[in-house]
Formats: C-alpha cells, structure tokens, sequence
C-alpha cells in the first residue's frame, strides 16, 4: 500500500500524520487489495480561507485499485477529523467494490 500526503498552505506534525497513517491502514481490512502494490491512496488537505471556521480545511482521498479509483472529500476545521470522515465516506465504496470484484455479497432484490 502506497501512501501519499500533500499538504497545501499548512504542515502537519507528526503525531497527526501518525494518527492519519492508523486510520487509513483501517481501510485495509475491508479489502485485501488496498494492501497490494498495484493501489496507491493518495491524501490531499488544502487550508483554505473561508468565511465558515468549520469550512477552513479541504480533505481529499482518491485509493486507486485495479480497474477501479475510488474517491471521497471532506470540509471540516482539522485535517484529522477531515481524514476520518473521508475514511467513513470511503468504506461503503470499499465494501462495494470487493462485493463486485469477489462475486460475494448481499443480495439485492
């Protein structure tokens, strides 16, 4: 698995890109494929000027699997809490994508 961050306007220290590394590698039980070589997640935050404290922050997760890329954003005042939510938007799509791919899941009706 592939981790990269950018930060844009800020930098983070080290105690929350550790904390930011936990709950991206928490995506990894959901599908095996996350921890292959051929994906990579990428992790963009961006300090933004708003009006809206609770805007100021820009999230964007993009995991890129084979065949699939899969993508979730967040605006929220920590880049912490923007990587969490980004993480909670990202495991539906996950799920999904493993169900597709393995041939297992629910069924719908």
């Amino acid at each position: 698995m592939n981790i990269q961050h950018l930060e844009k306007g800020f930098e983070l220290n080290d105690a929350q890109l550790l904390l930011m590394a936990k709950k991206i590698g928490k995506l990894a039980t959901y599908c095996k494929k996350i921890k292959d070589e051929s994906s990579s997640i990428r992790v963009e935050s961006e300090m933004r000027r708003t009006k809206k404290g609770r805007d100021s922050m820009k999230v964007t997760m993009t995991v890129e699997l084979p065949g699939k890329v899969l993508r979730s954003e967040s605006r929220r005042p920590d880049p912490v809490e923007g990587v969490d939510r980004c993480c909670e938007k990202m495991e539906p799509q996950i799920i999904r994508y493993k169900e597709m791919r393995t041939g297992r899941g629910r069924v719908r009706r």
